[in-house]
């Protein structure tokens, strides 16, 4: 892809908080079986293992976060109240569950394909482009990922990430508190882990938790 390079396995084996402003800017793509999809990834939340009270590896590990645990370029995809999947980048080593969410992005190649997944039901109008991606439900829907797709590995034929020679400047990420997580995990001063890029149009809106849950 113009002007980027495909991440290697040593790009993933860093801690969490590391990736997460480096993932911003980079550009997922999966090569199913329907078309082509890539998208510019503008939002993303880490989530850093059993250090953290916010994610899924918090209490150890289970038959569901087991790819946490796993070699680093990976992805770990779960559903999610009982209506969306969710796609996150794991990272750092083997049986150091951390991983990154991806939030939001810029369909950047495949956008028919990703609109004609993200349009399943009848419409008055289509999406903007913008909203195509916007938050980690629809993102994943972009991509049509399932569990099916928890362990895919980015160095494989079917998925990859592509990164720019050189991350975007720190005056262009913000930084605040992860969206939905409530309790310790929630508190925006000791963990401002969501990373976006300022001004982008595809980014989330932020929400507090509600119910609280452990996000990734």
């Amino acid at each position: 892809m113009d002007g980027l390079t495909r991440a290697s396995r040593d790009f993933f084996e860093r801690p969490v908080l590391a990736l997460a402003p480096l993932v911003l800017g980079a550009v997922l793509r999966r090569e199913g079986p329907d078309g082509v999809v890539a998208v510019r990834l503008t939002e993303v939340e880490a989530y850093a293992g059993t250090a953290d009270p916010g994610s899924h590896s918090y209490r150890g590990r289970t038959a569901r976060n087991a790819t946490m645990w796993g070699p680093p370029g990976h992805l770990y995809c779960y559903f999610t109240y009982g209506m969306h999947h969710a796609l996150n980048i794991v990272c750092d080593a083997v049986d150091v569950p951390t991983g990154c969410l991806l939030r939001a992005g810029e369909v950047v190649e495949g956008v028919e394909v990703a609109r004609r997944r993200r349009e399943t039901r009848p419409r008055s109008s289509h999406l903007p482009d913008a909203a195509l991606a916007r938050g980690p439900g629809n993102l994943a829907a972009t991509f049509a990922a399932t569990r099916a797709d928890d362990g895919a590995d980015l160095l494989g034929e079917e998925w990859s990430l592509w990164v720019p020679a050189a991350p975007l400047p720190a005056d262009r990420i913000a930084t605040g508190p992860r969206v939905g997580v409530s309790g310790p995990g929630g508190d925006g001063e000791a963990h401002p882990w969501r990373f976006w890029i300022a001004g982008d149009a595809t980014v989330s809106a932020y929400r507090p938790a509600g119910r609280g849950r452990a996000r990734s």
